[in-house]
């Protein structure tokens, strides 16, 4: 199978998912049809990344790519979340997400393999699971204020069929919460331990900003537990912590590989 036509293959398998469980939503069909064109979403989408990798000659985490990757890993957990738990409307959210950027990768990637050894691909990995988890927290919080507001206006909508019970979404967002924040130690564990010169790779801003992100989840966490907060003020604290390290890793991406053309 070529890189095209696996990139292709995961594009459109992804919108046929997402479009499946909107549909599922009106008509009842039967969500297994929307689990099994996901499932071939994310087989041809790591297939495709692996046969980019396998051209480029090693690890590619180039800005596309990176994307890519972060993309596949939410459309994994929400693909996991869907089949577990009454929660469609993460996948019509995700897939869509995942789709552009499977496709981007294909048409806009650098594809040049990432010069890291062992230590910094760790680094690496640990990275971008945690912006896979944070960003799939972000989209469970706007849910979750959506839901809550919804109910406390008592106005009764159909979409609401794709979500769990409010409570249930609030557990959910708050676990994701807190893998994610582990990941983010994890991630500055490793960058502090094995990057040896932050200045010359252009990483003092992506840890700072990264440490704050760290932070702001850490306040939130022990605020839920020692406070109880809730609602929209948890939903302010996570698009605060998702911003932050958006503008870590894909703002300095952005800005070194596309702008400055620094690769």
């Amino acid at each position: 199978m070529t890189v095209e036509f696996a990139s292709y293959t995961a594009f459109f398998a992804y919108l046929l998912s997402a479009a499946l469980w909107i549909f599922r939503q009106r008509t009842g069909l039967n969500g297994l049809f929307a689990q099994a064109a996901a499932l071939l979403a994310l087989s041809t989408h790591a297939l495709a990344q692996g046969l980019l990798w396998h051209q480029a000659q090693g690890p590619d985490l180039h800005f596309f790519a990176a994307l890519s990757w972060v993309a596949l890993t939410m459309a994994v957990i929400s693909t996991v979340l869907t089949a577990r738990k009454p929660l469609s409307a993460l996948g019509i959210l995700v897939y869509p997400i995942a789709a552009l950027s499977v496709y981007a990768n294909y048409r806009w990637g650098v594809h040049v393999t990432s010069a890291l050894d062992w230590r910094l691909k760790l680094h690496a990995s640990f990275a971008l699971l945690a912006y896979a988890g944070l960003s799939i927290a972000t989209l469970l919080a706007l849910l979750y204020w959506l839901q809550d507001r919804t109910l406390r206006r008592r106005h009764l909508q159909s979409w609401l069929g794709v979500l769990p019970p409010l409570v249930q979404t609030e557990q959910m967002l708050f676990k994701t919460l807190g893998t994610s924040w582990l990941l983010l130690t994890l991630t500055l564990t490793t960058g502090t331990v094995f990057v040896e010169d932050m200045l010359a790779q252009h990483l003092w801003h992506k840890t700072v900003l990264t440490a704050l992100s760290w932070l702001t989840l850490l306040i939130l966490l022990v605020g839920r537990i020692r406070f109880g907060w809730r609602g929209v003020r948890a939903v302010h604290w996570t698009l605060g912590a998702a911003t932050l390290l958006a503008l870590a890793f894909f703002g300095s991406k952005f800005v070194l590989e596309l702008v400055l053309q620094n690769s």
